[in-house]
């Protein structure tokens, strides 16, 4: 089952829930993505909208591994396993949930404004999000709607992994999932538009539900400071990229605000239309980036299968595409990262070792690197290397790579993923690495252009 966007999946899975309607219902969302798809649910059930902030608690050294969860009303849920497993202190516990609280707090005052938050004691809660990967994040939300005195907890979702009521089974009354597909590797695969959802697009869907609760019209709270355009990003879907000598199709996707752009370089046989590529652009689209997909070769090239491993061929056409990028009035002061999938990731480093190349950083995901051969000792730009644990050749190849670089580097490893990362929430692990890679190398300079 595929969902045109978070707004269609919404209304899908409100059908689902039908029989909750009449009741005493709150209907919580989980920002940022999950919002839009409870909006649409309260306005079925006729219910109350509100959000339910969660913020994971990562471990220090490796924090895409979540070791608890925080929420609001002084909510804290621990993993002594994960704790005991990575060594973590209680020190270092306390330093991450510092750091978190204080970020969850500003969330919660952003989304809410003025509005308390809803009174849960007694009432059906129905947690929302815009689907359900890992678990852990629904898990600690269905736990703090729990805790705030819900009678009963309902966890609804457009599509969840086919074996997620085991992993959740203790967390609801009830969950509720259209889609359990088998071939589950990320929430976004399975919608046309999964981009980014803005704090100024939470804001006024709660303002909506909350005027049509009361009757009223909709205002945001002038409390909550200066908002962001409910138009937070400019998106061409097809955008002709001058690469060299050729012109070869893209997606350009620019947040209001980006701090960078990455490139992305697809493996064999993949395109810009790589549901996994796309995936992770939606996630770097998250975390402020821009992102281009483009293919690498026109359609006659393709067809020559000789092309499609040429890597310095596919490196000229990633330099050429960053020329076309600087060009441009909306990319043109960006600082450039390159993301490299599969042997996608070899043209990455190729291109990047150029001595007049002005690429900041570079992420590999189930990559290549060896094929980038000499160029290898010749890259200067931070160089981040994401591999399976259970892609043992290609682990093998990376490590042997990464010896042989000279830059700033780092060899992440998401445990008990494939080649392909089709397992449940190992492109998640991938994406948010990438993502925080970017974002730590991608900073603007004072001389960019505008």
């Amino acid at each position: 089952m595929y969902f045109v966007d978070r707004a269609d999946a919404g209304r899908r899975l409100a059908e689902r829930v039908g029989h909750l309607g009449g009741g005493d219902v709150v209907v919580l969302g989980l920002p940022r993505g999950g919002v839009p798809v409870a909006a649409e649910v309260a306005k079925a059930l006729r219910a109350p909208l509100d959000v339910i902030v969660v913020r994971k608690l990562g471990v220090p050294f490796q924090p895409e591994l979540g070791m608890g969860a925080i929420g609001e009303g002084g909510v804290r849920i621990v993993n002594e396993a994960v704790m005991r497993a990575t060594r973590t202190s209680e020190q270092e516990l306390a330093a991450v949930e510092a750091r978190e609280r204080v970020e969850l707090d500003r969330r919660a005052r952003r989304y809410r404004g003025d509005r308390p938050r809803s009174e849960l004691a007694g009432r059906t809660a129905v947690v929302v999000d815009d689907g359900v990967a890992t678990g852990s994040t629904a898990l600690a939300a269905c736990l703090i709607a729990r805790n705030q005195g819900a009678a009963r907890v309902v966890l609804a979702v457009p599509v969840a992994p086919s074996d997620w009521t085991r992993r959740l089974a203790d967390a609801a009354d009830e969950l509720v999932a259209l889609s359990t597909p088998g071939d589950f590797y990320g929430i976004g695969q399975f919608y046309e538009d999964f981009t980014q959802t803005t704090d100024a697009e939470v804001v006024a869907c709660l303002d909506e539900a909350a005027a049509r609760v009361s009757g009223g019209e909709p205002s945001a709270p002038a409390s909550r400071g200066p908002a962001r355009s409910a138009s937070a990003r400019a998106d061409d879907p097809e955008v002709v990229v001058d690469a060299g000598p050729v012109r070869l199709v893209g997606q350009l996707t620019v947040p209001d605000g980006a701090t960078g752009i990455v490139v992305f370089a697809h493996g064999s046989g993949s395109s810009r239309h790589s549901p996994r590529n796309r995936f992770v652009a939606a996630e770097l689209n998250r975390a402020g980036l821009a992102t281009l997909l483009f293919d690498l070769l026109t359609e006659e090239e393709a067809l020559d299968r000789a092309n499609v491993f040429d890597t310095a061929l596919l490196a000229r056409r990633l330099t050429g595409a960053t020329r076309w990028l600087r060009g441009r009035h909306d990319t043109g002061g960006l600082a450039v990262g390159y993301f490299g999938a599969s042997t996608g990731a070899a043209a990455a480093l190729w291109a990047a070792a150029e001595p007049d190349s002005t690429v900041r950083a570079v992420v590999s995901r189930g990559g290549r690197p060896d094929l980038a051969g000499p160029r290898l000792t010749a890259v200067t730009a931070p160089t981040l290397l994401i591999v399976g644990g259970d892609d043992h050749v290609v682990l093998d190849l990376n490590q042997q790579a990464r010896a042989r670089l000279n830059c700033e580097n780092q060899l992440a490893v998401v445990p008990g993923a494939t080649h392909l990362f089709e397992e449940p929430g190992a492109l998640e692990q991938a994406a948010d690495l990438a993502a925080r890679w970017f974002s730590t190398h991608l900073v603007p300079t004072p001389d960019a252009a505008h």
